[in-house]
């Protein structure tokens, strides 16, 4: 976590105790849990309304499609095979002089 080991979180604490005294320092914990409480809460709210959000983008823009693209029922159509076959009608057009 945050890349602090035991030793460390042991430093912090103890100053934490020297600075903030005994009596405070629970009664801190208990604050800092519960924001931290908070802070996950609101997270997961936000996650699940983004969530919820694009799930009803996704349903709205399926529903605007026409029932043959909504249900999957179109293959894969190569837009480049038109030029080509263009190309190929100009080729056999020109006429040789």
């Amino acid at each position: 976590m945050f890349g602090i080991g035991m030793p460390e979180m042991i430093i912090i604490l103890v100053i934490a105790l020297i600075v903030i005294g005994p009596q405070k320092l629970p009664e801190l914990a208990k604050s800092l849990g519960k924001g931290l409480a908070e802070f996950k809460k609101a997270t997961e709210d936000f996650q699940k309304n983004v969530q919820e959000e694009s799930r009803k983008s996704y349903e709205k823009e399926k529903d605007a499609l026409p029932p043959q693209v909504a249900s999957g029922d179109l293959h894969h159509v190569d837009t480049s095979a038109p030029a080509a076959q263009a190309a190929q009608v100009e080729k056999k057009v020109t006429p040789v002089g």
